[in-house]
């Protein structure tokens, strides 16, 4: 078993900035709702960045969410190139209003039809994520390899308990799902996800997990103790991960240091199994160094990145708090738009058709 161990300097987080910013941001979410387009819109009128409702009821569990595809524009010859990942003609025109069809006009509040008609507000026959435009054919063909398929799905939404979040994303043959649980969002007292990977095409050499716990109750009452206190017995963010061949155990503990600053343990072991324990004993007898020296530069990196971040922020409470958050909601990248917002009446880019508009009234 190979052991690693480094501990860094970092700036220290304020517990009371961090837990209004964590209110804020649920309760700027709590109070949103969905337009019958799919948008999430917050109380002031202004569309959510890159995120749209596809499928469910707003803020209701089984709610499936995803990101607004970026806009594709026919060529010169006002064709709309194949394989676009858009809901669009290989070898039509794009007609007005439409994205393009594949053997035939697209119906009104569609994004053209692949094959055969679409429900009004949707996007045709074309997954959303990845799906490259027609064939001559007409139909849509599966994501290529390096193609990116993915959903989160709400699967708790209770701002004063918990909220609980799921991942799907298949991205170059390989299958991710990630799940995210958050208890007391508005306080958040804890976080904990758990993550699975497999390749369809493989054995069980390709299929992998892990889990990770981070008690923030805990983090905050270790960080609060006198310099001169051991450290907490217990560390407060944990992590495991399992494969066929190997082990590993992540664990982080901060300490307080004198001048205020948190001192951060991270210790991570690794373990072989089955025949590669032999093995891999024998190849970290010789490459133990490089190791050591890619671990402990991992960390610092890590470390050097919470200190930038803490640095350039420049702590808002209160009313300029919410304002600094719901605008780092709707910031779109320059030259972008946000497609769903209020100028842009688009349909959601689902195969299941239009979204309930279900909003904070609703429940």
């Amino acid at each position: 078993m190979a052991r690693l161990t480094h501990t860094v300097t970092v700036a220290p987080l304020d517990r009371g900035w961090f837990e209004e910013a964590a209110g804020t941001l649920v309760d700027l979410l709590d109070g949103s709702r969905a337009r019958a387009d799919g948008s999430v819109l917050l109380a002031d009128g202004r569309a959510v960045a890159g995120l749209r409702l596809l499928k469910g009821r707003h803020l209701r569990a089984g709610a499936r969410y995803g990101e607004v595809p970026e806009p594709v524009k026919p060529g010169a010859d006002g064709r709309v190139p194949a394989g676009s990942g858009s809901v669009g003609a290989a070898d039509g025109p794009a007609r007005p209003g439409s994205v393009g069809a594949a053997d035939g006009p697209a119906r009104p509040g569609t994004d053209g039809a692949a094959d055969g008609p679409s429900r009004s507000g949707t996007a045709g026959t074309g997954a959303a994520g990845g799906s490259s435009g027609p064939g001559a054919d007409g139909r849509v063909p599966a994501p290529g390899p390096s193609a990116t398929v993915g959903a989160v799905v709400l699967r708790a939404w209770r701002p004063a308990h918990s909220v609980e979040v799921e991942s799907r994303v298949a991205e170059d043959g390989l299958a991710l799902r990630l799940k995210v649980r958050l208890s007391e969002p508005r306080r958040p007292r804890a976080l904990d996800l758990s993550l699975s990977g497999h390749r369809p095409a493989g054995g069980s050499l390709y299929r992998f997990s892990g889990r990770g716990a981070a008690d923030l109750a805990a983090w905050w009452a270790a960080v609060d103790r006198l310099p001169s206190a051991l450290p907490a017995a217990r560390p407060p963010v944990t992590a495991r991960a399992a494969h066929r061949l190997a082990k590993a155990r992540l664990t982080v503990t901060p300490h307080p240091a004198d001048d205020g600053s948190w001192r951060i343990s991270v210790v991570l072991s690794v373990r072989g199994r089955w025949l590669l324990r032999p093995v891999g004993a024998v190849a970290l007898f010789f490459a133990r160094r490089p190791v050591e020296r890619g671990f402990r530069e991992a960390v610092e990196n890590a470390a050097a990145q919470w200190n930038t971040a803490l640095a350039e922020l420049t702590p808002r409470h209160g009313e300029a708090l919410r304002a600094e958050i719901a605008d780092a909601l709707t910031e779109t990248e320059p030259g972008k738009t946000v497609p769903g917002g209020p100028t842009d009446a688009g349909g959601p880019t689902d195969p299941w058709g239009p979204a309930d508009t279900g909003g904070p009234e609703a429940r």
